[in-house]
C-alpha cells in the first residue's frame, strides 16, 4: 500500500476552527465510528462539482460514499479529517481508501479535561506554543543510553536521578519541562482535553488501542531527554520497574524514601516493601503467599507476552483511526499487567485511587515513569521473541502524530513511524533475565472435563448458566457467566495455526469508565466459579481491565470496546484441538455491576 500522505514541516497557530463544519453537523450522520475503524470498503469519488472534465475527473460509477442519500466528495472528507492531516491511500488495483491517521490538535485547541470533582479546577493543558515544528531525531549517539532496572541501581545513579527529578520539580509550573507539566501530559491525552482533529465531538484517547505503545514511548523519550538536559548529562537514562522478574516484584526502594523527590505519599500504604506486587490485582487484599504470587506473576507474563501476543494486533492493540467514537481494544500487556499495576500502586483511601490508580493523576507519581519504562521494554522484548512479531505497517498507524515539548521547551510534532527503533532513539534496556519465558502454564488435569453441576449452593447462586448452554447476549456481568462458544475451525494443522491465530473476541460495554473494572476469562475450567488461585493454570486465558478515567464526550452512553485473547496455544495446552466448542467462563473480579457483555465469539486472525 502506498501512501499519499505529505506531512507538514512547520505549523504556526494552527486551529481547527476553519474546518468546513457543515460537513459534520453530527458525528453520527457520518457513521465513521464504525466504518473508518474497519476501513471503508467503497471506492470514493474524485469528482468535482463545478467541473465535469473527464480528463481531470475520471468517472467513478457507483464509487461514491453515500451518507443519508447525499454524496460527499472524497476531498471534502479529507479536509474534514483535518485538512493537510488527511491521507489518501491506494491499493494496487487503483482502489482509493480513506486513510485517517489520528492526529493531535495544537496546544491552543486543548480544552478542560474531564476530571473527578475532587480534582478542583485542574488545567491539564500545556502552555500555548508560538510555533510547532516537526521533530527531527538527532544522530544516533555512539553509545546508547541504557535504562537500568530500578532495583539494581547503585548510589551514584540514585543521586543523579534524584537530582534530575529535583531540578525538574523546581522549574516553574508554567515551564513545559516542569514536573507539573510533564504530569499534565498524561491527563490531557487521557481525559478528554483534546478532541480529534476534524471531529470536535470526539475525544482523542491514547489508551485501549494501537496508539498506547507509541504514545508512551515518545512521552518517556522526552521526559528522559529533559532530565538529562537538566543535569547536563546526555547519557542519562530513566530506570524501569522490573516487575517481570521475582527480584523486581516489589516497589523499588529508591521510590519509598519520604525525603526523596521520587516519593509520592498518595500510594497504597499496604503495598510498600516488602509487599510482593500483584500483576493481576483485583482490588482486594486476599493475596496468596509471596512465592505463590511470584509464580502467578510469571505465568501471567508468559500468557501476555507469548500466548496472547501471537499477532501484532493482539499485542499492540486494535486499529484506532480518526472518526472512531470508541477506542477499539488494547493489546495484551496494556490490559494486564499495565492496568492492575496502576491500581495496585494507587491509594484506595483516595476517592479515585489517586495518584497512580487514575489516568488523570497517574503521572504525578515518579513511579509512573518507571512502570511505563518496563511496559515499553515489553514492546522492545516482544519483537525479539519471534520473527513473526513485527510492528504494524498500516499507514494510519505510522502517520499518527502527537505533540510534546522537548528538552529546549520547543513544541514538536512526532509520528509513530519514527519511534519504532529504540536504537534510532538513542536508548536501550539493560539486559536481564526473563524467567517468565519458562513459566508456560499446565492444565489442572491431563484432559479437562467440565462438570455440568455446581458443587455448593453458593456456587449455584453465582452461576449464570450451565455448561451445556449457549448464553444469549447482551447480558450484565454481575455474576459469573459460563457459555459454550462454537469453534469455526478445529483440528488445524501446524501450518494453519502459524498462519492464523484463533482468537476469543468479547464485545464489552463499561457503563462507567471512571471506576475500576476487571474480569477474568477461563477456558474449559472444571469449576463453576474459577478461583483466582488457578490463574497460574492453563485454563486461565486473560483479564479485561479498565483503569479509572473519564471521557468528555459519550459518558452518558457507556464505553464500548472489545477484549481479545489468543486461543491457539491455550487450546493445545488443554488438549481441545478436536473439540467443536469451548466453555468460556467470565468471572467478575472488580466493578461487577458496571459491565455488560455484548457478545462472545471466536474469530481467526493473521
Amino acid at each position: 500500500m502506498a501512501s499519499l500522505y505529505s506531512p507538514p514541516t512547520t505549523t504556526t497557530n494552527t486551529s481547527v476552527a476553519g474546518l468546513p463544519c457543515h460537513l459534520f453537523p453530527k458525528t453520527s450522520q457520518l457513521f465513521l465510528s464504525k466504518d473508518i475503524n474497519r476501513r471503508l470498503k467503497s471506492k470514493i469519488t474524485c469528482k468535482v462539482i463545478m467541473k465535469n472534465d473527464d480528463s481531470q475527473n475520471p468517472k467513478t460509477t457507483n464509487n461514491d460514499i453515500n451518507i443519508n442519500n447525499n454524496k460527499i466528495d472524497r476531498r471534502n472528507i479529507l479536509i474534514g479529517l483535518g485538512g493537510m492531516y488527511g491521507t489518501a491511500t491506494t491499493l494496487g488495483d487503483g482502489t482509493f481508501l480513506l486513510a485517517a491517521p489520528m492526529q493531535t490538535p495544537v496546544p491552543s485547541a486543548c480544552g478542560p479535561a474531564d476530571v473527578p470533582p475532587n480534582a478542583g479546577n485542574l488545567n491539564c493543558c500545556p502552555p500555548l506554543a508560538t510555533n510547532i515544528v516537526d521533530y527531527v531525531l538527532p544522530p544516533t549517539p555512539p553509545t546508547l543510553r541504557v535504562r537500568p532496572p530500578a532495583h539494581l541501581v547503585d548510589d551514584q545513579y540514585r543521586q543523579k536521578f534524584t537530582r534530575a527529578i529535583s531540578l525538574m520539580k523546581a522549574l516553574p509550573a508554567s515551564d513545559p519541562r516542569s514536573f507539573t507539566q510533564q504530569a499534565n501530559v498524561h491527563c490531557a491525552y487521557c481525559n478528554g482535553a483534546y478532541s480529534q482533529v476534524g471531529f470536535p465531538n470526539l475525544d482523542l484517547q491514547v489508551h485501549n488501542s494501537w496508539l498506547f505503545f507509541p504514545f508512551h514511548r515518545w512521552y518517556l523519550y522526552f521526559f528522559e531527554k529533559i532530565l538529562g538536559s537538566l543535569i547536563n548529562d546526555p547519557t542519562f537514562a530513566i530506570p524501569f520497574w522490573n516487575w517481570d522478574t521475582s527480584a523486581g516484584m516489589r516497589m523499588p526502594a529508591m521510590y519509598t524514601d519520604p525525603n526523596s523527590p521520587l516519593y509520592d505519599s498518595i500510594r497504597d500504604p499496604a503495598h510498600r516493601p516488602p509487599k510482593v506486587l500483584d500483576l493481576n490485582f483485583d482490588g482486594d487484599a486476599n493475596d496468596p503467599s509471596d512465592q505463590q504470587m511470584i509464580s502467578n506473576n510469571l505465568t501471567l507474563m508468559y500468557r501476555q507476552m507469548v500466548t496472547n501476543a501471537r499477532t501484532t494486533s493482539l499485542f499492540l492493540g486494535q486499529p484506532y483511526r480518526a472518526g472512531a467514537r470508541f477506542t477499539p481494544g488494547g493489546g495484551s500487556v496494556e490490559n494486564t499487567p499495565h492496568g492492575p499495576v496502576h491500581v495496585w500502586t494507587g491509594d484506595p483511601r483516595q476517592p479515585n485511587f489517586e495518584d497512580m490508580g487514575n489516568f488523570y493523576s497517574a503521572a504525578r507519581d515518579p513511579l509512573f515513569y518507571a512502570h511505563h519504562a518496563n511496559v515499553d521494554r515489553m514492546w522492545f522484548i516482544w519483537k525479539t521473541l519471534s520473527t513473526n512479531n513485527r510492528d504494524f505497517t498500516d499507514a494510519d498507524w505510522l502517520n499518527a502524530s502527537f505533540i510534546f515539548y522537548d528538552e529546549n521547551a520547543q513544541a514538536v510534532r512526532v509520528r509513530v513511524r519514527d519511534c519504532l527503533d529504540t536504537t534510532r532513539l538513542g536508548f536501550t534496556y539493560q539486559n536481564v533475565d526473563l524467567p517468565w519465558r519458562n513459566a508456560r502454564p499446565a492444565p489442572r488435569t491431563s484432559r479437562v472435563r467440565v462438570r455440568s453441576v455446581t458443587q455448593t449452593p453458593e456456587a449455584a447462586t453465582a452461576m449464570e448458566s450451565t455448561t451445556s448452554t449457549v448464553v444469549n447476549f447482551p447480558k450484565p456481568l454481575n455474576k459469573t457467566i459460563r457459555t459454550n462458544v462454537g469453534r469455526p475451525k478445529k483440528t488445524r494443522s501446524k501450518k494453519e495455526k502459524e498462519e492464523e491465530e484463533e482468537v476469543l473476541v468479547i464485545d464489552v460495554e463499561v457503563k462507567r469508565h471512571d471506576k475500576y473494572v476487571k474480569f477474568d476469562v477461563y477456558i474449559n475450567d472444571e469449576d463453576e466459579i474459577p478461583s483466582k488461585k488457578f490463574q497460574v493454570k492453563a485454563e486461565y486465558a486473560g483479564s479485561f481491565v479498565n483503569v479509572p478515567h473519564k471521557h468528555k464526550h459519550g459518558e452518558e452512553h457507556g464505553h464500548k470496546t472489545t477484549f481479545r485473547v489468543g486461543l491457539t496455544e491455550l487450546i493445545e495446552e488443554l488438549g481441545a484441538d478436536d473439540d467443536d466448542s469451548v466453555t468460556v467462563s467470565l468471572v467478575p473480579r472488580a466493578g461487577k455491576n458496571n459491565v455488560i457483555i455484548k457478545s462472545v465469539k471466536i474469530e481467526f486472525a493473521s
